[in-house]
């Protein structure tokens, strides 16, 4: 939020004494006041100091030197004591900041420097106490700043003494306060702050704060504030020029706000605003800021605001609001601030934006605004962001943005720009750090020589056409840490140039190109991905704070060792994914240095061995082991992944039985996977404990017993409201990152992403499984696929299956069934792969849009009738070949005999001939036999002739 310069400068101008007292007092020999130093000695001796920052704080010493205290230039009394802790410019700083924070408690020895004017104990960590009630005997202090010092509780009343207090800070804190009556006393007051108090139980805090008469500034942000009755009189606080009451519940704008005439400045933000934006607002013709972000106002943005020409922050993103931007918004000519991203806002952006002379912000992202980028774009030459991302916009890239040579900020993506990218499209923009504009139709083709004129730290090109050779102009950017040139179109060998840059990369995405070549070493801290390329060799050694590791569908060779267990520490990896490679050997048994990995995918390889005991020692939400050659039975170690959502182990060749455990301990699955293993025994019924469970696949065992009645208790597929998709998703890097997995349905294997927490299946097909289809499966409505072909069931139908509505896919084929096909089936109206063949089924087929598209072989092997067969059917609705049987039954007796005889003849003669015809030791043998029956019978008959 941006206040006006003048009123942002408030602090700042109260605290030029001190610098005046710190430069005169530079040239004086004046010693602090003993007391005073006594004083500050025991307040330092309850403080708790880890970074020894009051180290000049010593016995003896001129106070007046000590780092923080600032005396008066001629008497000598401490004046002011700044010891706030300073914030971090960046994350890299954080461990510096947290350590200079001062903690423990504040000694009453203040009390003794009654000269002070001004406190500062921001940002440091007083997180056991609470705000000292002698602040309200410092009767000199006229400014006081505790903010983000973690002081928690109640506020003391006591403070409503200091009535020379000009300035008052206590925002986020943990503190609380039931009345505001204590603030009537702070009549020189002009800057309060008060953000993030719990002030809910404060029904006065209007009637107190407007009407001290000095204020100026007023921010109660997230005070927990609710809808204040408009009919309050708020005349006597005309002083007031800014106020925040951002992050409260409002639901609509309080309309005392309008009798405000002096305000400059408003923050409405996120402050539960519903309907349209009140006119009110054109009254206040000398705002400066006006910040709507987070709300829910619908309505389209109307005229009046647009006349508000002294605006310079003009914020009214994140809301649901309609309709067009109006060409007057080139009325607005000191905005500097522009932002109505995240709405609902179509058609064009105006030609007169180009009028906004002083823009350095415009982002207008998240709509659904469509035409071009106007050509007037490039005459804002003040402008540093321009964001017109995830919106309809069409056509060519507009040369003039490569006039905008104080941008520094870029982003067009996820749009629908197409055409050729020239180098001159950047010409001067030297000073760009960002350049976003993934997912558009957009070819660069740059010269191999051309040496970018800015040096940029992000770069996303995903989804541009970039190749077929790698862009060697990155070769020139030295300040590079964000790079995503993924679905580029590149097939050439990684250069060695590219893995050997100085910078160290924070996010690396090569994904889906044809790069191939060997990857040795990856100096990057937190994402890499290089799926779906060509690259060979051993598994690249990585950063031991790489968070996101992605590799899958390539040719990496070798065993997991020399990743998992010859390296640095991998406690802060979240995501591995090596799937679809070639590794091979065993899975390590050295996992106790992952306690942070989340998801592990190690599908589609060539591992062999069991399950490594120490893989249970992790919290994982997924694991995917599918298609290896990976054997044994499942470690009852497995029980401890309290966490799993998914497990996959499908497609290798495990054994045992399904352990009753997995229902009982596994009790967060919704995608369990054991298809194509050797598992045996029955399905135990502590898997109907899941409520989860949102795809179940145990088809291709050797699963026998029956299908329990229980699996009514699946809650999860028996809705049909699918609104847990999160479930499948993890937060890391700042983004969702969603499960994938691999699903057999329709007859067909898919991959499911983004979409994966809608499907829910049940496949337990090409098992042993005996007795009738349980009825309670019909309660399962939620299921788009179920297939239980392939198995020994038995009896008829369950007619209530037709109440499964949103059924696509439905595969009860290669059983015993009979009875009929349920008429309840017509109700089936999504069924897009529908098989019953192969079963005992007799009669008509129902009659309904989607069971009479399917072709005879979903059919095929019963006894039925009727469309989509040919073979017609009786008034009764028997076939008529089944009619027609009885009269010639006889016939097919006969039919019959001469059939078994003559198979009886086949079958007998070449029982016999066949293997003497074919094994040669046997023509032998048998004809020896017969010569040697020959002979004997020619002695027996010469025998009987003598």
């Amino acid at each position: 939020m941006t206040t006006p310069l003048l009123i942002s400068l408030f602090p700042f101008l109260l605290l030029i004494p001190a610098l005046c007292f710190s430069i005169c007092h530079a040239n004086s020999n004046v010693l602090c006041i003993q007391s005073e130093r006594e004083a500050l000695l025991k307040f330092k001796n309850h403080l708790i100091d880890p970074s020894n920052k009051l180290s000049s704080w010593v016995e003896g010493g001129d106070c007046c030197k000590w780092i923080g205290v600032v005396c008066h230039n001629s008497t000598g009394h401490v004046h002011q004591l700044h010891l706030a802790a300073p914030s971090p410019f960046d994350f890299a700083e954080w461990d510096a900041y947290r350590q200079s924070k001062l903690e423990g408690k504040i000694n009453p020895s203040l009390l003794e420097l009654k000269h002070l004017s001004s406190l500062d104990l921001s940002n440091n960590n007083f997180s056991s106490i609470h705000i000292p009630k002698f602040f309200g005997l410092l009767e000199s202090l006229t400014y006081l700043k505790l903010s983000q010092a973690q002081f928690h509780g109640a506020i003391s009343h006591n403070l409503g003494n200091l009535s020379k207090l000009q300035y008052l800070d206590l925002g986020g804190n943990d503190l609380k306060s039931k009345s505001l009556q204590w603030v009537s006393g702070l009549s020189s007051l002009q800057y309060l702050d008060l953000s993030s108090a719990d002030l809910h139980k404060a029904n006065d805090w209007v009637h107190v704060t407007f009407k001290l008469p000095s204020l100026l500034e007023l921010y109660l942000s997230d005070c927990g504030l609710e809808d204040v009755p408009s009919s309050i009189s708020v005349n006597s606080s005309k002083s007031l020029v800014v106020l925040d009451l951002s992050g409260n519940s409002l639901s609509s704008v309080p309309k005392w706000i309008f009798s405000l005439h002096g305000l400059v400045s408003i923050d409405l933000s996120d402050s539960s605003l519903e309907g349209p934006i009140p006119d009110y607002f054109g009254n206040i013709s000398i705002l400066e800021v006006l910040d709507l972000t987070g709300n829910s106002l619908n309505s389209s943005i109307p005229n009046f605001l647009y006349s508000l020409n002294r605006l310079q922050f003009f914020s009214l993103s994140d809301n649901q609001l309609q309709g067009t931007i109006s060409s007057a918004i080139g009325n607005l000519s000191s905005v500097t601030y522009l932002d109505l991203s995240e709405n609902q806002l179509n058609g064009q952006i105006p030609l007169s934006i180009g009028q906004l002379s002083s823009l350095e912000l415009f982002d207008i992202s998240e709509n659904q605004l469509n035409g071009q980028i106007p050509l007037s774009i490039g005459e804002l030459s003040s402008l540093e962001l321009f964001d017109v991302s995830e919106n309809q916009l069409n056509g060519t890239f507009p040369l003039s943005i490569g006039e905008l040579s104080s941008l520094k900020y870029l982003d067009f993506g996820y749009n629908l720009l197409e055409g050729v990218v020239l180098e001159t499209h950047f010409s001067n923009l030297t000073r760009l750090t960002t350049l976003a504009a993934s997912h558009n139709r957009l070819r660069f083709e740059p010269n191999s020589s051309w040496i970018p004129p800015f040096q940029c730290e992000r770069i996303e090109l995903g989804h541009w056409h970039l190749g077929p050779k790698f862009p060697q102009w990155l070769k020139f950017q030295k300040k590079l840490s964000y790079l995503d040139i993924s679905y580029a179109g590149i097939s050439d060998v990684m250069p060695t140039w590219f893995l050997n840059l100085p910078t160290q990369f924070e996010y690396l995405n090569l994904s889906s190109n044809q790069l191939r070549g060997e990857i040795s070493y990856l100096n990057v801290s937190n994402f890499v991905d290089l799926s779906s390329n060509r690259f060979i060799g051993p598994l690249p050694r990585v950063l031991p704070t790489l968070l996101v590791l992605i590799l899958s569908n390539n040719s990496f060779s070798g065993s997991l060792f020399e990743l998992l267990c010859n390296s640095s520490s991998r406690k802060w990896m979240v995501v591995l994914y090596i799937d679809k490679n070639l590794i091979s050997g065993n899975i390590p048994d050295c996992w106790n240095h992952w306690q942070g990995l989340d998801l592990l995918n190690l599908g589609s390889n060539n591992l062999t061995g069991k399950i490594s005991p120490s893989l249970w020692h992790l919290n994982l939400t997924m694991l995917n082991l599918r298609n290896n050659r990976m054997f044994g039975e499942l470690p009852s170690t497995l029980q401890n992944s309290l966490h799993l959502v998914m497990l996959d182990l499908s497609e290798n060749h495990f054994s045992g039985s399904i352990p009753a455990w997995i229902g009982d301990k596994l009790s967060n699955l919704a995608i369990l996977s054991l298809r194509s293993n050797n598992f045996d025994g029955h399905i135990p019924h502590k898997i109907c404990d899941l409520q989860f469970l949102q795809n179940l696949d145990l088809a291709h065992n050797n699963i026998s017993g029956v299908i329990p009645k229980c699996f009514n208790n699946l809650s999860a597929m028996a809705t049909t409201n699918k609104t847990n998709n999160f479930v499948f998703a993890t937060f890391v890097v700042a983004d969702f990152f969603f499960l994938n997995a691999l699903l057999v349905l329709k007859g067909r294997e898919d991959e499911y992403g983004s979409t994966l927490g809608l499907v829910t299946s049940m496949d337990l097909s090409a098992n042993s499984l005996t007795g009738e289809i349980p009825k309670e499966i019909g309660s399962l409505v939620g299921l788009l696929s179920l297939n239980f072909s392939g198995n020994l069931l038995i009896g008829n139908i369950p007619d209530n299956i037709g109440n499964m509505e949103l059924m696509e896919s439905l595969d009860l084929s290669m059983n015993r069934l009979n009875g009929e096909i349920p008429p309840s089936f017509s109700n089936l109206n999504f069924l897009n792969h529908f098989n019953v063949s192969y079963n005992n089924l007799t009669g008509q087929i129902p009659t309904s849009t989607q069971l009479q598209s399917f072709d005879n072989l979903s059919y095929m092997g019963n006894h039925l009738c009727g469309p989509p067969l040919t073979k017609n059917c009786t008034a009764k609705g028997i076939p008529t070949d089944i009619a027609n049987n009885g009269s010639s039954s006889e016939g097919s007796k006969v039919n019959s005999l001469y059939v078994s005889i003559a198979l009886g003849f086949v079958m007998g003669f070449w029982g016999v001939v066949a293997p003497l015809f074919f094994i040669r030791s046997w023509r032998i043998a048998y004809y020896r036999k017969l010569d040697h029956i020959y002979g004997k019978l020619c002695v027996f008959w010469a025998t009987m002739g003598m």
